[in-house]
């Protein structure tokens, strides 16, 4: 199984493992976050993830979620990036977290963060528009 990484400022990849724990109903596996506290030293930050990382990988790879591009917990984890092993995708919502739980059961490592980015993309919604009868796209 694909293992999930939430990298994120602070305790936001907390939050949303528990938002996910709360809509599904019980603690997915292999899914874990790591929170950047800019008081740490980049060195420590970067062995936190890495230790997130050997935690999570079971020989399937494993998916690093950040929440911000150009963010620090991006540009840390842009270091881990492995071809078909280890692949980052920035933006991280609750919607791609359910959504990456659910596709990493059928998906390889890239197909599913591709995957996620056109989802994530298609996952913000404008509500006046809605209401107005603009078609929101599915993902």
């Amino acid at each position: 199984m694909i293992g999930i990484l939430i990298v994120s400022h602070r305790q936001l990849g907390d939050a949303l493992i528990d938002c996910v724990e709360f809509i599904l109903g019980e603690p997915p596996p292999a899914l874990m976050a790591v929170s950047i506290d800019l008081r740490e030293n980049a060195a420590a930050l970067r062995a936190k993830i890495e230790k997130g990382i050997k935690q999570l990988n079971s020989g399937t790879g494993v998916l690093i979620m950040t929440d911000m591009f150009g963010g620090t917990p991006s540009n840390l984890s842009y270091a881990f990036l492995d071809e078909g092993h280890i692949e980052v995708i920035s933006g991280v919502n609750l919607p791609m977290v359910i959504k990456a739980i659910s596709l990493r059961k059928n998906k390889g490592l890239t197909e599913l963060a591709q995957s996620l980015e056109n989802f994530g993309k298609k996952s913000i919604s404008l509500a006046s528009g809605i209401l107005k009868g603009n078609k929101r796209s599915t993902g």
